[in-house]
């Protein structure tokens, strides 16, 4: 015998001050899962395709995984493109400025500049 199965529907908000909020329990120290899994994308896609297969702040995001390991990087890469505007901007950024931005610390300034760093030695020994 088929069983049926009874659906409920959540009214939409009509207006900026309805509400309809929707939360889910996730456990105290663990990533939920799309955060985890677009990082693995992030990096199978950097791996399989370099550089050239990612936009600018796809490639900051892999850079700030490494200073910040169990929180979402997004939000903080559109805060720094929306100041410095491009990549290099970021890269080069002066750590005083960078730490106007809200999420920036050390070890976010650290990773920008080994970056900075290894682009610029790269760079004279091409020559």
């Amino acid at each position: 015998m088929s069983q049926r199965h009874q659906f409920s529907e959540v009214s939409l908000p009509l207006f900026e001050s309805d509400e309809v909020v929707i939360s889910q329990a996730i456990p105290e120290g663990k990533l939920p899962s799309y955060i985890a899994d677009h990082r693995q994308r992030l990096r199978a896609r950097f791996l399989s395709g370099g550089a050239d297969a990612m936009p600018d702040y796809e490639l900051l995001e892999l850079v700030l995984f490494r200073a910040i390991p169990r929180r979402d990087v997004k939000p903080l890469t559109r805060d720094l493109f929306n100041k410095f505007n491009y990549f290099n901007g970021v890269i080069t950024a002066a750590p005083e400025r960078l730490l106007e931005v809200k999420g920036v610390g050390e070890a976010v300034i650290c990773e920008l500049k080994i970056v900075a760093a290894t682009a610029q030695r790269l760079a004279r020994s091409r020559v």
